[in-house]
């Protein structure tokens, strides 16, 4: 079993990046791998609707909003905290505009109802403790009575501590992208993230530590 911190887990995409598989790829690899867990894991879902941050971990979730439309599901995507600021994730947001996607924002949320909904509104960036927009979006995925399913590490949890913020998701499954993360493996974690799959993001393993 992989753990690793984030900075070690930046330094590791930095390598992927320069030996030939981009940061855009990553995402595409991280978005598509997580849409096949959760198709294996909530088969009949009709309606997802995707919790989406301002960075790369909400572009995770529009490749997956974006899947989830083709393949005929009603999807809805949450700009928690406005739209996407980060290049990759602005990309994949762009694409979502030519798909029946229904776009919505935090004040919004309590009007949706979801069978599945994909926590993508920090993953591994998150500390201290939730804002307003994020505590409102974090408490629509705690109260909507949906699968959850998180992207890398469910929103309100520290990656390298695993320590909770109040308010913080708790999620059937999560998923984490190339290795575990320290919040994976802390016991007081394990209420939060429930079942922690591994989801291969196409890093070679030349780039990993003591590859």
């Amino acid at each position: 079993m992989r753990v690793v911190t984030v900075a070690q887990m930046k330094q590791i995409e930095k390598l992927a990046d320069a030996n030939g598989v981009s940061y855009y790829q990553m995402m595409e690899n991280a978005g598509t791998a997580a849409y096949r867990i959760l198709r294996q894991r909530v088969p009949h879902a009709k309606h997802i609707a995707v919790v989406a941050g301002k960075g790369n971990n909400g572009g995770d979730g529009f490749v997956m909003a974006r899947l989830a439309a083709q393949d005929g599901l009603s999807v809805t995507v949450v700009l928690a905290e406005g739209e996407p600021v980060t290049r990759d994730a602005k990309t994949n947001y762009a694409l979502l505009h030519a798909l029946p996607v229904t776009i919505q924002t935090a004040d919004t949320v309590r009007s949706i109802h979801a069978d599945v909904v994909v926590d993508a509104l920090y993953g591994t960036g998150f500390h201290g403790s939730l804002r307003p927009s994020g505590q409102k979006a974090c408490d629509f995925m705690r109260t909507s009575g949906a699968y959850v399913l998180a992207l890398d590490v469910p929103s309100g949890l520290q990656a390298d501590t695993g320590i909770a913020a109040d308010g913080a998701v708790k999620a059937q499954c999560t998923v984490a992208f190339d290795s575990f993360k320290q919040v994976h493996i802390a016991p007081a974690a394990a209420a939060f993230c429930g079942t922690v799959v591994l989801a291969d993001i196409g890093v070679p393993d030349a780039c990993h530590p003591h590859a």
